[in-house]
């Protein structure tokens, strides 16, 4: 069973939605607020976490920030708010998804399939312990694992949507790849994203593989057109 963590302090929208989601399967955990937040995630292993950005006490983002820096589980973010930049500062914490309130829950339960979706399908593919890993320079990517560690074995947390954008750049090294293309392989073309997205992505990816985060060797910006990943890539296992 899918275990859903909802953190929200509107809590009528709490009740419907968590009896709406059992409806459907899910194992659902609600509470009004970010307290203790760290220990809820330790002793629980959720697979989804739904945010509201506007919370009393401890925002919504502050929490993101948190809950990304101890675990890559995906993240959607409830925002109230329709202006991009909002967006943009949720993404540069790690979030994986926007749903803007008010929603319909069926929107919101096709958005929770889909990065389920998602962060299974490679399994599911390559069949499960038989994925490879992808070599390149000091680090390797795990498949299986959903894991990127360095060579001396030091293991760099990625968020779904990292994990994602980085595969698809693995997948497809050495060769300009436009926004529309990186965000068909990372996400699939029926994916509600938009171009400055991908460009927060690629930031937070090259602040953690990238020597000189100012001066990028690894993923290269291509002006007006795109980006390239430099690096050969192995498939190794």
């Amino acid at each position: 069973m899918t275990d859903v963590l909802v953190i929200d302090d509107d809590e009528e929208m709490l009740a419907l939605l968590k009896k709406f989601l059992e409806k459907h399967g899910y194992h659902v955990v609600v509470t009004t607020s970010g307290h203790q937040i760290e220990e809820i995630i330790s002793k629980n292993n959720f697979d989804v976490l739904i945010l509201d950005v506007m919370l009393p006490g401890e925002d919504g983002l502050s929490l993101c920030r948190c809950v990304r820096s101890m675990s890559s589980m995906p993240i959607i973010m409830l925002t109230a708010m329709t202006d991009t930049t909002d967006r943009i500062v949720g993404l540069e914490l790690g979030a994986d998804d926007y749903v803007s309130k008010p929603f319909d829950a069926r929107e919101l339960l096709a958005r929770i399939r889909a990065l389920l979706r998602r962060s299974s399908s490679q399994l599911v593919q390559g069949g499960g312990e038989n994925l490879p890993n992808y070599a390149f320079g000091s680090w390797r990517l795990s498949l299986t694992k959903r894991e990127l560690r360095s060579t001396d074995m030091t293991l760099v947390p990625l968020s779904q949507g990292e994990f994602e954008l980085l595969l698809a750049f693995l997948e497809h090294p050495q060769r300009l790849l436009t926004r529309d293309q990186l965000i068909d392989y990372a996400r699939g073309n029926r994916h509600e994203m938009f171009d400055r997205s991908i460009d927060v992505q690629v930031s937070r990816i090259r602040r953690k593989i990238e020597l000189n985060v100012r001066n990028p060797e690894i993923i290269r910006t291509v002006r007006n057109s795109g980006y390239v990943f430099t690096l050969p890539v192995e498939r190794v296992r």
